[in-house]
């Protein structure tokens, strides 16, 4: 956990997210909190619990952004849901605590891709011996074994084609079964090798620069700690874990029930232990989610946050609203993120050498449109500005192998010529915007 203050979080989550301040503030204080809990005697820990959020606002505005910013921050798991997506106990469908699996699953692949790189250097070495064993057998000297090591470690020998022994990974047909920790059934024919864990090989011929990759990657998953691997990623689950509950306004017993409707309260009562603090049994070992962060989501247009149970109500004590995007927050979206869209664009034009700018008039009619279309035809927030990005640019990305060496400017004409004649015809605009 990194021991970031309050205002430091946010200011990292201003590199990517325009406005919406309040709910800034409110996710960093959530996360400072968990480093503040760390800090007190166990006994205290344990009764400290995650004040969950929850964030009301339009598609668009920064919701999911902001949580997802927050855990890449803290290099914490996280996983988005819809809770529209989950049925009541007993129906068919998703039962509410795959999403507990899930965040597992992914503690699981961040910890090991961290292990990996404690263990990277050894894995190259033994790597690199058994490339060279295969290029110059087991018989040959130490002198010549050394010479084919230099040149397999200088990249000479990169496009020499060689055999190697891969683990066959369709050997494994395995099952889990939800709710029984280290329990898998076998699906298909299975093998005896199989059942007696006995792993299977089979030749490939690769490119020596790929056989390296394979091996470095098999030689450094037989190098990790599977233990280790399992006990750190559960830790991280329960201690820095991260659950983004989409749409949890589409679960509320007032919510327009037009259409499927499969006990949206049942679903609110299956999220509720969840929430609250409960074990789940996963195939790694069980998980108690009393101090994941849970942090949910609703445009809130047809129910309001009341008409979800009190119980879960309760467990949502930080509430947020967050604020429709304006034309200044679009061209600010356009131009002052890291990453905004303008250096995106540009960029990946770049690679063809298609030396693509923009004037202010033209971000300046992008952003007027982009509220003008969410004004009249349905508000998408930001995403909005993806869709007329991407008409705008339709051509010149296609013809761009064409205009190598160019430079193309973007002007307001050239905006209105492609997008600025849809704001007078409003069906098609529906389409094509």
């Amino acid at each position: 956990m990194k021991n970031f203050t309050p205002q430091e979080i946010v200011s990292e989550l201003d590199k990517h997210i325009v406005g919406q301040d309040d709910a800034k503030k409110l996710v960093a204080i959530a996360l400072r909190n968990r480093w503040r809990r760390k800090q007190l005697a166990n006994d205290l820990q344990k009764e400290v619990m995650p004040k969950n959020i929850l964030m009301i606002g339009s598609t668009g505005v920064g919701k999911t952004e902001i949580a997802r910013r927050l855990a890449k921050l803290d290099n914490a798991p996280f996983v988005k849901v819809e809770a529209t997506k989950f049925t009541e106990v007993g129906y068919v469908g998703r039962d509410v605590e795959q999403i507990i699996r899930d965040l597992v699953d992914i503690a699981i692949k961040t910890t090991k891709a961290d292990l990996q790189k404690s263990v990277k250097a050894k894995a190259e070495k033994h790597a690199v011996d058994k490339v060279v064993k295969i290029l110059t057998g087991s018989t040959a000297s130490p002198e010549t074994q050394q010479k084919f090591k230099e040149k397999v470690q200088s990249g000479e020998l990169n496009n020499t084609e060689i055999e190697i022994k891969v683990k066959d990974k369709n050997t494994n047909n395995t099952l889990d079964i939800p709710g029984l920790p280290h329990s898998q059934i076998g699906i298909g024919m299975i093998s005896l090798d199989n059942l007696l864990g006995k792993e299977k090989f089979k030749n490939k011929k690769v490119l020596l620069k790929d056989a390296l990759d394979i091996l470095i990657e098999e030689e450094s998953e037989g190098l990790i700690d599977q233990d280790l691997l399992t006990s750190s990623a559960i830790y991280n689950v329960e201690n820095h874990g991260i659950v983004f509950l989409d749409e949890i306004d589409k679960i509320a017993s007032s919510y327009d029930r037009r259409g499927a409707d499969v006990s949206r309260e049942g679903v609110q009562r299956d999220l509720l232990p969840l929430v609250e603090g409960t074990i789940v049994n996963t195939k790694y070992g069980v998980v108690n989610t009393s101090h994941i962060l849970f942090i949910a989501s609703g445009a809130f247009h047809l129910s309001k946050p009341s008409d979800l149970l009190p119980e879960l109500q309760g467990r949502f004590p930080t509430r947020v609203e967050l604020h429709p995007l304006s034309k200044a927050d679009f061209k600010k979206i356009l131009t002052e993120p890291q990453a905004n869209l303008i250096l995106q664009y540009t960029a990946m034009l770049a690679t063809e050498d298609v030396h693509l700018t923009f004037d202010m008039a033209a971000i300046d009619e992008i952003a007027r449109l982009t509220e003008h279309f969410n004004h009249t035809i349905e508000n998408i927030g930001a995403r909005r500005l993806h869709t007329i990005l991407e008409k705008l640019l339709e051509d010149i990305n296609f013809n761009a192998s064409k205009n190598t060496g160019k430079k193309i400017k973007i002007t307001k004409k050239m905006v209105n010529n492609t997008v600025g004649y849809l704001e007078k015809d409003l069906d098609l605009s529906k389409f094509i915007i």
